[in-house]
């Protein structure tokens, strides 16, 4: 009988509640490690700030200045989920903390989801220092319709990225993490459009940006400002975004479940 009491007790018997008590609490505490990591944290707030403080305001009442607020958003969304989940996770992968996470009764989703959604929460904060920027150092016009929809496209951008983050963390050695995603986010968001507008750059290169989920990323922050590249509609960029994030997601299922039938 005491076994069967025991057994009522648990997670399952606690039901809805108890998983979202479960999934906040997770993210909360993720969050504020993610805050609390300086190397994560200055690097994603501290580099599109300080470049906007830069260019910014040395383009003030300028259409540069206008846009680099949705470029660098995006640059805040990519580089909090690339290095949030492929380097926290690679390094928690070496640490051990990893398979405690998952030997726990915890939910394996809440551990994913709270990195998701701590990354697209410091998205968020990073865009919201690049609107207050914006308006007091860029003399920028910027409408709270526009701050709505660019934070939305922050929140979606976070998804493929963060798909792209899980295969990162469970291919690069958690040492190599810092060079590897730099090697591949840097070069990505210069071809995309990040730092200067697509036209401006070398025709070899432009020939190759289609190709990249940053530069689909940006176009749509781009469009809601009016800098997006003619031509196209933002339904497709919606589409590759989509089909990025399946792909992303079904490469990195096969990398893990390979490794644990390894393991």
């Amino acid at each position: 009988m005491a076994s069967n009491a025991i057994a009522v007790s648990g997670p399952r018997a606690l039901g809805f509640g108890y998983y979202v008590k479960v999934f906040s609490r997770e993210t909360r505490y993720e969050f504020v490690r993610m805050l609390r990591t300086k190397a994560f944290s200055l690097s994603v707030f501290g580099f599109p700030v300080m470049f906007y403080i830069l260019f910014g305001s040395a383009n003030r009442h300028n259409a540069y200045a206008r846009y680099l607020l949705p470029s660098y958003s995006c640059m805040g969304v990519v580089s909090s989920c690339l290095f949030g989940i492929g380097m926290g996770i690679a390094m928690e992968r070496a640490q051990g903390w990893l398979d405690l996470k998952l030997a726990s009764p915890m939910p394996r989703m809440a551990y994913l989801t709270a990195k998701i959604l701590s990354c697209a929460a410091i998205a968020l904060a990073v865009t919201a220092a690049l609107v207050v920027l914006s308006v007091t150092l860029g003399g920028v016009a910027v409408s709270a319709g526009q701050v709505l929809q660019l934070g939305g496209v922050v929140l979606a951008g976070a998804l493929p990225f963060t798909a792209m983050g899980s295969i990162i963390a469970l291919l690069v050695p958690p040492n190599a993490g810092p060079g590897v995603i730099n090697l591949i986010y840097l070069p990505m968001s210069f071809a995309s459009g990040f730092w200067m507008p697509v036209d401006y750059l070398p025709h070899w290169l432009k020939v190759i940006t289609p190709a990249l989920p940053t530069y689909h990323l940006a176009q749509i922050a781009l469009n809601i400002f009016g800098y997006a590249q003619p031509g196209r509609s933002m339904l497709v960029h919606w589409e590759a975004l989509a089909g990025f994030t399946l792909l992303m997601l079904g490469v990195a299922w096969v990398i893990f479940t390979r490794s644990e039938a390894k393991a």
